[in-house]
């Protein structure tokens, strides 16, 4: 592929190719339906059809995820000119059902059908999910098909890489992993920058407890990175980019490699990109599954071959990044939301969400609910509605009593602020943040200051260890937990627990540190009542304290 005609025309091939079938089975291949049992489904529902001779009729599609992973393993059946029928809790014997009776028979199969207007897709508006569900990750003719690479073609062919900068600017796009810096500011900043040797970089090092946003993306949709990512490129100046993923991706290690490797055979890396003088390639490099790398200074230390740990800043990356040339980070999701902007317009983008936190965010909803898994929902929707209407409410008869959003540098909030709106600044006000997207749901069974220390207990583990705050404060706030929980704490515990949370929140090096007493304080403040009933008399403190210790030296 050497210019923008190629690309249209493979873009219609693949479209004549798809429109031939009869039908479309689209099989959720995601790692939560395959976990389920997904990969058996799909072999019965191939082995029906072939029984039936119809096989060539019939297009399967391993697609990514379709979003509802409790009711996993999900099927949808596209049939020409027709409507997609959802099916749920597809197993093996299921499977061979809907090939019989809704493939080859015609008849909807009414106990496994979910209505597409369930409040889980209906309340939902995707941008960066638009492609899960409806293509096979393993092609890039797919990708392509529906609308792949057309931005990346149209900025290079048609606009400059400042006009690029000044339509993301514009947009209102802020960073998706974490603190929500403009990203159109950091691409400015980047594309300033005088040298040859920018770089750019996608930050797939999602490590909070509970989220899967990253993971889905690049194993789900991996050109849409690549793209992000060139579109990033062209628009700062930078002739190389990696993708930073943990080695617990596996699946999505594979599939972005694949995916580089196909962009590369149609021309869509390497150079002199649609006939222009734009040269750009892309690396993966492979992280060890440290938290702390998903801060950039140590993400880049990482690249670079060492011991990922943070930096002081400044200089910033955008100044001095990887061996010292300008360098910049986004998140998967953010660059993911790139090639929609570009293909429907700033305008677009701008009117989704609030003032102040434009588009929409991905959620891996969990925890007490009916329905858990990936979400996409404009910016400014409340929590309640959220939990309530897609995920369901809480099964059981129980009450809904936090939501805890952000992760391990996040905080809970409490059921009386559940109509607070799912925005950057509203969650920071509350004493959460929005974090890179994970969102646990509890009932009223969950004990808060319990909650507290497995937060704390994971930010202890994962520290680098460089700055004293942070290696001793997160330690030390652990222990004090552990005294709370365990019947051993005093007036003075919580006392001292307040004073350690201020100074590790002010005083350590990065994010990390600065964030992790973030679960810790809001439950403080939501719930003292309940850190308060755990509190003794100091005598009654020092006789536990002495048991406790006896008990864990035999």
């Amino acid at each position: 592929m050497t210019n923008a005609v190629d690309l249209f025309d493979l873009t219609q091939k693949e479209r004549e190719a798809q429109a031939a079938y009869r039908t479309t089975v689209l099989c959720c291949g995601s790692t939560a339906c395959l976990s389920g049992g997904a990969q058996a489904t799909q072999d019965a529902i191939a082995s029906a059809l072939e029984e039936r001779g119809v096989q060539q009729d019939v297009r399967m599609v391993a697609t990514g995820c379709m979003g509802l992973c409790s009711r996993g393993p999900l099927v949808k059946i596209r049939t020409r000119g027709g409507e997609d029928v959802l099916y749920a809790d597809v197993d093996e014997a299921a499977g061979r059902t809907i090939a019989e009776d809704h493939v080859v028979g015609g008849e909807v199969v009414a106990d496994k059908q979910l209505s597409l207007t369930h409040p889980f897709f209906a309340r939902q508006e995707r941008v960066v999910l638009e492609n899960m569900g409806e293509i096979d990750p393993n092609r890039i003719e797919e990708y392509i098909a529906r609308g792949g690479y057309t931005a990346l073609r149209d900025a290079i062919t048609t606009m400059t890489p400042a006009g690029v900068v000044e339509v993301v600017q514009r947009s209102g796009l802020r960073g998706r992993g974490g603190g929500g810096y403009p990203a159109g500011t950091k691409w400015g900043l980047l594309a300033k920058a005088v040298s040859d040797q920018k770089t750019v970089i996608a930050n797939g090092d999602e490590g909070d407890p509970g989220a899967y946003m990253d993971r889905t993306i690049m194993e789900d949709d991996p050109h849409r990175v690549l793209e992000g990512l060139a579109l990033a490129a062209y628009a700062t100046g930078a002739k190389q980019g990696y993708i930073y993923v943990r080695a617990e991706y596996p699946v999505a290690v594979r599939r972005l490699e694949q995916a580089i490797r196909q962009a590369k055979r149609h021309k869509l890396l390497g150079k002199n990109l649609f006939n222009s003088e734009f040269e750009f390639n892309v690396e993966i490099r492979i992280g060890a599954g440290a938290f702390v790398c998903g801060e950039e200074t140590a993400l880049m230390a990482s690249i670079m071959g060492q011991r990922g740990t943070p930096v002081l800043r400044p200089p910033y990356p955008t100044e001095r990044g990887l061996w010292g040339h300008p360098s910049m980070i986004n998140n998967v999701e953010t660059l993911a939301n790139v090639p929609t902007i570009m293909r429907r317009g700033a305008d677009w983008f701008a009117g989704i969400g609030t003032r102040t936190s434009r588009g929409t965010k991905v959620f891996a909803l969990a925890g007490k609910l009916r329905n858990t898994g990936l979400i996409e929902v404009p910016m400014g929707i409340t929590l309640r509605e959220i939990v309530e209407e897609i995920g369901g409410g809480v099964p059981d008869g129980k009450a809904f009593k936090a939501a805890q959003t952000g992760g391990p540098s996040g905080g809970c909030i409490p059921v009386e602020h559940a109509d607070t709106s799912m925005d950057y600044d509203s969650l920071l006000a509350l004493g959460s943040i929005m974090g890179s997207g994970g969102l646990i749901v509890m009932d009223d069974d969950v004990a808060m200051p319990e909650v507290a220390r497995y937060f704390m207990r994971f930010c202890m583990d994962e520290s680098c260890g460089k700055c004293l705050p942070c290696r001793a404060g997160t330690f030390e706030m652990h222990q004090l937990l552990d005294a709370i929980c365990e019947g051993r704490a005093t007036a003075a515990t919580l006392a001292r627990l307040e004073i350690l949370c201020d100074v590790v929140r002010t005083d350590s090096l990065c994010g990390l540190g600065q964030t992790a007493p973030n679960p810790v304080l809001s439950t403080l403040h939501y719930f003292r009542d309940e850190y308060e009933a755990r509190v003794v008399p100091p005598k009654v403190a020092a006789e536990a304290t002495v048991a406790a210790t006896s008990e864990r030296s035999a």
